[in-house]
C-alpha cells in the first residue's frame, strides 16, 4: 500500500498543472511567499527602468534646448557688440536724421567753486 501513495504522488504530471491541483500542493504553498516577494522585485524593476528611461528623454530634451539657447545667446551678443561699436552708432544716427554729431574735443570736467 505504501507503493501506491507513493505513486499516487508522482502521477499527474501534466493533468496536475493544467487542473490546478498543483497550486494546493505542500511545496508551492510553502514557497508562494517568495514567488509573491520575486514577483514584487520584477514589478519595481520594471518601473525603475521606465522611470529612468523619461528622465533620461527629459533630460535629451532639455539638453537640446539649452543649446538652441546657448547659440542663440552668442548670436544675439555678437550683434549687440557690432551695434554698438562708436562707428555703427555714428552711422544709424546719420540715417536717423536726428542732427546729432561726434564731439571734436574730449570732454572736460567742470569745476564749480562756491561762493
Amino acid at each position: 500500500m505504501s507503493e501506491k501513495s507513493k505513486n499516487s504522488k508522482k502521477t499527474g504530471g501534466m493533468k496536475q498543472y493544467i487542473g490546478g491541483t498543483i497550486l494546493t500542493d505542500d511545496r508551492v504553498t510553502k514557497q508562494l511567499p517568495f514567488l509573491l516577494f520575486l514577483a514584487f522585485l520584477g514589478i519595481m524593476l520594471i518601473t525603475n527602468r521606465n522611470w529612468s528611461e523619461r528622465t533620461i528623454r527629459q533630460i535629451e530634451v532639455l539638453q537640446d534646448t539649452l543649446d538652441e539657447l546657448r547659440s542663440e545667446s552668442i548670436t544675439l551678443s555678437a550683434k549687440l557688440m557690432d551695434a554698438s561699436r562708436p562707428s555703427e552708432v555714428a552711422k544709424k544716427v546719420e540715417d536717423a536724421g536726428i542732427g546729432l554729431q561726434e564731439p571734436v574735443k574730449p570732454p572736460q570736467k567742470l569745476i564749480i567753486q562756491k561762493k
